[in-house]
């Protein structure tokens, strides 16, 4: 059986985690990273809920022939999944321009006050 041994706090280069996550520069990343998925993420359930209640309440307008046997329901509920490619490239988008860089400095910042070395 393994057991992880004693670890003496008086040379311990562990890295107090929560203090981390108290900085202004974790912080700022949990603001970023909340400014566009909170707001997405409610868009995209207004439109899902609105997509429902449309066809549950209004059947007439969902069934309107667009296309031959195409109606405009079919082409709403495809529009879903087009919906969420975007949503995903958008974020792929944002995270690589404004939520990388700011992890990145972060994850530096805390190899270099010794996050980053592990004591066997």
């Amino acid at each position: 059986m393994a057991s992880t041994p004693p670890v003496d706090s008086a040379n311990s280069t562990a890295f107090d985690f929560t203090e981390a996550q108290r900085s202004d520069q974790f912080q700022q990343l949990r603001k970023t990273h909340r400014s566009f998925v909170f707001p997405m993420a409610v868009a995209f359930l207004v439109w899902y809920v609105a997509y429902v209640v449309t066809a549950m309440y209004a059947p007439e307008f969902m069934s309107q022939k667009l296309i031959g046997n195409i109606n405009l329901g079919l082409i709403l509920g495809l529009a879903q999944f087009v919906t969420t490619f975007g949503i995903t490239a958008a974020y792929v988008s944002f995270a690589n321009k404004k939520l990388d860089p700011q992890a990145r400095a972060l994850r530096e910042k805390l190899e270099a006050a010794g996050a980053g070395r592990g004591e066997a």
